[in-house]
C-alpha cells in the first residue's frame, strides 16, 4: 500500500505542495484529478523518487522511502508511466520493453505474454522504431515498458492525453484488467472525467497545491468535481 503522509514540496522557494496526503491500495485505482499546474505532476514526481519532499513522508507498505532514488522505488516496485510517454524514439518498440528490465533481477529479464494480449499491436511492431509510432501506440508502448518491471504500484500521468478514443478505450480496458488482478495498486493522474470516473475506487481532487475534495468514488458529486476541472 503507498500512503502519501501530509507532503510538501518546493521548486525553490515556490511551493508547489502542501500538506498533500493520498493512499492507493492493492487492487484499486485512486484518481488524482484537477486542472493543469495545480500539482499532480509534482506528486507524482515525490512518489517516484524524481524530486524530494520538503516535508511530511511517502510510504510503500509501511517503509518511509522519501529518501529513496528513482531506481531504488523502482526495484521495491515501483513504476510511471510519465505525461508525454518519453519512449524512446530511435529504439525498436523490442528494445523500448527490454528498458524495462533494470530493476529485474537477471531471471526475470523477460516480456510477459499478458503485455501483448493487453496491447496486441505492439507484437506486430517489435521491430519498428518508437518514434515511427501513433501517439496511441507510444502510450501503449509506455504502460507495456511499465509492466515490463512487474510493478506492484502503477503511476499513470494522464495516459489519455491526445489519444484517439479507440486507443482510449484500449487503455481503460487495460486499466481494469490490471486492477482486476489484484495484484497492484494503481494511481491515475486524470483530467478526463468520464475515463476517471470508471476506472475510480476512489478520488482525490487538487486545486493549487492541495487536496480539496478526497473519497470513495460513489461518495462524490460529479458536478463538485467537475468544477475543479474546468478553467
Amino acid at each position: 500500500m503507498l500512503q502519501v503522509d501530509k507532503i510538501d514540496l518546493h521548486y525553490g522557494a515556490a511551493q508547489a505542495l502542501k500538506g498533500v496526503s493520498l493512499a492507493a491500495e492493492t487492487g484499486k485505482v485512486t484518481c488524482l484529478m484537477g486542472r493543469n499546474g495545480v500539482g499532480k505532476t509534482s506528486t507524482l514526481r515525490a512518489i517516484s523518487g524524481q524530486h524530494p519532499v520538503s516535508g511530511g513522508a511517502v510510504l510503500w507498505n509501511g517503509e518511509n522511502i522519501s529518501g529513496l532514488k528513482p531506481h531504488a522505488r523502482a526495484k521495491r516496485g515501483i513504476a510511471v508511466v510519465p505525461q508525454g510517454r518519453e519512449v524512446f524514439p530511435l529504439l525498436s518498440v523490442k528494445e523500448n520493453l527490454e528498458t524495462g528490465f533494470a530493476p529485474l533481477k537477471r531471471r526475470d529479464r523477460t516480456i510477459p505474454d499478458t503485455i501483448f494480449d493487453l496491447f496486441p499491436v505492439l507484437k506486430d511492431m517489435l521491430s519498428r522504431r518508437g518514434g515511427d509510432l501513433s501517439g496511441g501506440q507510444q502510450q501503449q508502448l509506455a504502460i507495456a515498458r511499465a509492466l515490463v518491471t512487474r510493478p506492484k504500484l502503477l503511476i499513470l500521468d494522464e495516459p489519455t492525453e491526445g489519444i484517439q478514443p479507440s486507443i482510449i478505450k484500449d487503455i481503460g480496458r487495460a486499466i481494469a484488467w490490471l486492477r482486476d488482478q489484484g495484484t497492484m495498486a494503481i494511481v491515475l493522474v486524470e483530467q478526463y472525467f468520464e475515463f476517471a470516473r470508471d476506472l475510480a475506487d476512489r478520488f482525490a481532487v487538487m486545486d493549487r497545491g492541495e487536496i480539496v475534495l478526497a473519497g470513495d468514488a460513489s461518495q462524490l458529486d460529479p458536478e463538485e468535481v467537475k468544477q475543479h476541472l474546468t478553467v
